[in-house]
């Protein structure tokens, strides 16, 4: 096998070119291989295959520097920098990231888990290699889904001014995670055969394709050529996601992260069993729609990941994909929210951290009611660190006029929802990405700001947010030493339920998966102190760190929030 004698980019170099297109089916074996048993992104890594080979093989990397946007591409790039044996423990604890991280390799130039930001990052690089007066390459990859961001579009705006060396790689396949949308997108599928772009010309960069991204010698050629050039430029390559898969090339969205799989047959193994959290919000989004003519959906390019695909076939409307624009999303929301719009921001924890201005500034200041449904809250798995959901509770809980609510199931989740409709100022509703909970709890229907006794006590009380609270309950359920207090608002505070609490007990422990500095567990202390309580506060909530990938329960292990760990908080004290 080729692949076997391939550890870093100098063997790659001694095949000849009629071997390379053998190597790209050995190495699309490879990754089936793993990723059928270990799981992670398929589509966009096998999609990628031949132009990785070719940047490699042409490229003097990492001298050269190479980036790729989004993460999901890289693969490939790692099996041939010297990462083929670390392969089986992709994404695994302590194990092979799932995307490209400086800390794992020399030749990862820059970490890519969210979209859109290597233009910017590419031409930081180049703009020190001139102050420097290094010469080298510099390349970015960058795919027709993440191009249209903001983000993407204000780099390509400063590099095309520039007289910087650099090359931008559009991967054109026609999809992200759902298939892209928007003006741009269409003009890509307008251009085909054609030589000139326009659009990107305008902007300053000499254009070059559109070429057949499978095709390792049409590659190099073209890399030959934009070589000569010392201006900004692009080459526009169409490739297939899940190429050299047919399952994955005909469903693209199901299998660009399928779960494990059987790579001969294509039989996904599917484990779960009851509707998760994202399945239940776009389910009450449907009713919402159905009987309020106001409502309105908005996501930033995940309808598949958000549960909203049906959704927006049924009411397509009202139910809008805008791309991979956070910060569109946003403030699109607060547009529609000043004509008497309900408008329903359904977006992922991390993603929309890329947004707070707009939160604060179009939102929250003009005191606009937007229903942020922040999904994937709290510890995501493996993932790791760019896609954790732990942020939002405390970055939330900062802003003025934001209502800050954390569900403990499924029943309140819904109410909340239906909640929203009748608020007139901005919430933020979290919720995991997990299957719904089996607990037989007999929920009070959720009442504005009001906190919850789900359990009577005598000695201490442990004060929960959010569905981490349902670990409390299989912890001490049925013990009349422990009071349990659920607080379906982290803002405003029920502060009358405080007061009753403090005064009956001088031991609490406070509950949240979320970053202590911010959260909860602080806004109860804060509270506490300006009532002078003289009891004891344990706050029991996530490290100011970030937190790698792994499993979920591997994760909240190592910093303290599993089961074993909150029982052994509460009955220490």
């Amino acid at each position: 096998m080729l692949l076997d004698k391939i550890q870093f980019p100098q063997d790659l170099k001694k095949l000849s070119l009629s071997e390379l297109s053998t190597l790209a089916a050995e190495m699309r074996d490879f990754i089936l291989d793993v990723v059928s048993t270990k799981e992670g992104h398929l589509g966009a890594s096998l999609g990628v295959v031949d132009l990785t080979i070719a940047l490699h093989y042409f490229y003097d990397t990492p001298h050269d520097l190479l980036l790729w946007d989004v993460g999901h591409q890289a693969y490939g790039h790692k099996l041939l920098t010297g990462r083929k044996n670390d392969f089986e423990t992709l994404r695994q604890l302590g194990g092979m990231s799932g995307f490209p991280v400086r800390e794992e390799s020399e030749y990862d130039a820059f970490g890519v888990g969210h979209s859109s930001t290597t233009i910017s990052a590419i031409t930081g690089m180049a703009l020190a290699d001139k102050i420097k007066n290094i010469h080298r390459n510099r390349i970015a990859v960058i795919g027709d889904a993440s191009i249209v961001s903001g983000m993407a579009l204000e780099g390509l705006n400063h590099l095309g001014a520039t007289d910087l060396d650099v090359t931008i790689i559009l991967n054109d396949n026609n999809i992200g995670i759902d298939y892209s949308v928007g003006a741009l997108k269409k003009h890509f599928g307008e251009l085909g055969e054609n030589t000139h772009s326009g659009f990107f010309e305008a902007l300053g960069f000499t254009y070059k394709g559109v070429i057949d991204g499978h095709n390792i010698e049409e590659l190099l050629t073209a890399f030959q050529e934009l070589k000569e050039i010392k201006t900004p430029k692009l080459l526009h390559i169409k490739t297939i996601k899940g190429k050299g898969f047919s399952q994955a090339e005909q469903n693209q969205v199901l299998w660009h992260s399928p779960g494990k799989f059987n790579k001969i047959s294509g039989e996904r193994f599917l484990t779960k069993q009851r509707k998760t959290y994202p399945e239940i919000v776009g389910e009450t989004l449907g009713n919402l729609l159905q009987n309020n003519a106001d409502v309105v959906v908005i996501t930033p390019a995940m309808l598949t990941g958000s549960g909203l695909i049906n959704l927006q076939e049924k009411f397509p409307d009202r139910v809008l994909d805008v791309g991979i624009a956070e910060q569109h999303a946003v403030t699109l929301s607060a547009g529609l929210s000043t004509q008497g719009m309900i408008p329903f921001c359904v977006i992922y924890s991390t993603f929309l951290q890329r947004a707070y201005d707009q939160v604060i500034h179009d939102v929250a200041l003009q005191s606009l009611p937007v229903v942020f449904c922040i999904d994937r809250a709290g510890i995501v798995g493996t993932d790791g660190a760019t896609h954790h959901g732990y942020f939002d509770i405390s970055f939330m809980n900062s802003i003025p006029n934001m209502i800050v609510a954390c569900p403990l199931e499924q029943t309140e989740l819904q109410q909340m929802l239906h909640l929203a409709v009748q608020l007139k100022q901005p919430i933020s509703i979290r919720y995991p990405k997990s299957e719904v909970s089996t607990c037989d709890l007999k929920m009070e229907k959720v009442k504005c700001f009001q906190a919850k006794v789900m359990q009577k006590g005598t000695k201490m009380a442990v004060l929960t947010t959010g569905t981490i609270g349902l670990d409390v309950l299989d912890i001490i359920k049925g013990n009349s030493e422990i009071a349990w207090v659920h607080f379906p608002f982290v803002k405003p505070l029920d502060t009358t339920t405080l007061k009753t609490i403090f005064a009956k007990f001088n031991q609490i422990v406070t509950i949240e998966e979320g970053i202590q500095n911010g959260g909860f567990g602080e806004s109860i202390l804060a509270y506490a102190s300006a009532q002078n309580y003289k009891g004891k506060i344990k706050i029991k909530a996530l490290p100011d760190a970030f937190i790698p990938h792994g499993t979920t329960q591997e994760l909240l292990a190592i910093n303290g929030l599993d089961k074993n760990s909150i029982a052994e908080a509460i009955f220490s004290v």
